[in-house]
């Protein structure tokens, strides 16, 4: 779920240090090289796929475990947030462990705009990965606590006020990714979008879905995470929005300042 820590973006911040700077491999060491498409799309698909394994088996067991919502949403919060930043940090170096097509669409279109970030090729491959993954996910974790394999669910979230607090959520997850590569803070990125992740839980009416992929995968499980179809469409069109609205904060607070006059 970040900004791509592409290679290339690595390189060509270390052509811009002065000579004798830069630092070099270790002699006899390959030279960096941009991971393939295939790698990045594995790694978006596996990773993607575990994020939403995490989701949806941490709640099946709370729920097994207690009978406290409370208690169940701290459980599920807990699992999601440790996950999760497991997962940027394994897989960021290879596909920048977007894991949601919001991000890879958002990065996708400030590349297209001048900046750092997927191409099109990349983005349209990014995506589908993104969403097979999500649905084998929900699936694993199905089979793991003994579950129907796919269960359409059941858990209406069509409220409008939940759709407010998808929008809000996926607009902070933007302006928070986006904004550390403005920053040039992407190496916290694992621990900074972790910790979004697990505070959204909380102070957001919807949970934080924020994930078009997730959505999808989520309605195929009828247990504590789920979602039901005919709530998916609303929830990723306000996760559309929060992209948007995010990506137009970003525009607005790190607009990069004029060079004070002589």
């Amino acid at each position: 779920m970040t900004a791509t820590e592409a290679t290339e973006h690595d390189q060509a911040e270390e052509s811009a240090t002065a000579p004798g700077t830069e630092p070099h491999p270790a002699p006899g060491a390959p030279l960096p090289r941009t991971p393939p498409l295939i790698a990045k799309a594995a790694a978006e698909l596996i990773g993607t796929a575990a994020l939403v394994a995490v989701v949806v088996g941490s709640g099946i067991q709370a729920t097994e475990l207690t009978k406290d919502v409370g208690l169940q949403l701290l459980a599920n919060s807990t699992a999601t947030v440790f996950g999760l930043g497991v997962l940027i940090l394994l897989l960021g170096p290879v596909s920048g462990a977007h894991l949601n097509p919001v991000v890879t669409l958002a990065e996708w279109w400030s590349a297209r705009r001048g900046g750092a970030g997927v191409c099109l090729r990349e983005a349209a491959v990014y995506v589908p990965a993104q969403i097979v993954g999500a649905i084998a996910g929900a699936i694993l974790a199905d089979a793991m606590f003994g579950e129907p394999l796919v269960k359409w669910s059941t858990h209406d979230r069509s409220a409008g006020h939940l759709l407010l607090g998808e929008v809000v959520a996926t607009a902070g997850l933007i302006l928070l990714i986006f904004g550390l590569a403005r920053a040039d803070r992407l190496r916290f990125a694992p621990v900074a979008v972790a910790s979004y992740i697990g505070a959204a839980y909380w102070f957001t009416s919807s949970t934080s879905f924020a994930n078009p992929a997730v959505t999808i995968g989520r309605a195929f499980t009828d247990t504590f995470a789920g979602i039901a179809p005919s709530s998916v469409t609303g929830f990723i069109a306000m996760q559309l929005v929060g992209a948007a609205v995010g990506l137009a904060l970003v525009a607005l607070i790190f607009t990069p300042g004029r060079k004070a006059a002589a």
